[in-house]
This record gives C-alpha cells, structure tokens and sequence, in this order.
C-alpha cells in the first residue's frame, strides 16, 4: 500500500503563485510516475502534470509555462509550483502515484487539496 498526504493549496488573487506538496509513504516501489490531476465541479478529472521515473515531464496545454513539477527522491515528495494563477486554475487537485506491482499496475491518490484562485 501507498499512502498520498498532499499539502499546499489555499486561496490565492490571480497572478498569485502556490506549491503543492505531495509526500509518499508505504510499499513505494516500481514507481512509474507521480502527477497531478485537477477537478472543477462538474468536470472530469484531468491531468495536469506528471513526472516519470525517469524524469520526462509532461503537462497540459493549459498550464505550460506557468506550472512546473518536480521531486525530492530522497523525500519520496513530488511538488507542483504554480505561478500566474488563473481563476480557470480553481479545482480540487489530487497527487497521483503509478506504481508497477508484481500483480499489475496500480493507481494511488491522494485526498485532494482545494486550490482557488479569486479576487
């Protein structure tokens, strides 16, 4: 078992920056990327960005240039920083870990942190 405890999000003015923590504990092995995903009521959740174990990045058309996603390996901690925040950026975002087991490939989430952007 992997468990996800995120960190970090609040309320921000637009234009304003925030960085999401996501740290990991638990089995943690055979990881294949950590991410994040964002959800807006009534909305799918969606990928926002993701990091893969060997460190290829990828991100939403929505977010490029403004969000970066990094880690801390020996942490075990993958950080989304978020500059020139949009109201469109509200959502509930979730850190996601892919893991690659002896019995398959697993999903992990976390429990979600509220970020939203508003004057």
């Amino acid at each position: 078992q992997v468990q996800l405890v995120e960190s970090g999000g609040g309320l921000v003015q637009p234009g304003g920056s925030l960085r999401l923590s996501c740290a990991a504990s638990g089995s943690i092995f055979g990881v294949n990327a950590m991410g994040w995903y964002r959800q807006a009521p009534g909305n799918q959740r969606d990928l926002v960005a993701q990091i893969t174990s060997g460190g290829r990045t990828d991100y939403a058309d929505s977010v490029k240039g403004r969000f970066t996603i990094s880690r801390d390996n020996a942490k075990n901690t993958v950080y989304l920083q978020m500059n020139i925040l949009k109201p469109e950026d509200t959502a509930v975002y979730y850190c996601n870990l892919k893991q690659r087991g002896v019995l398959g490939n697993y999903d992990y989430w976390g429990q979600g942190t509220q970020v939203t952007v508003s004057s």
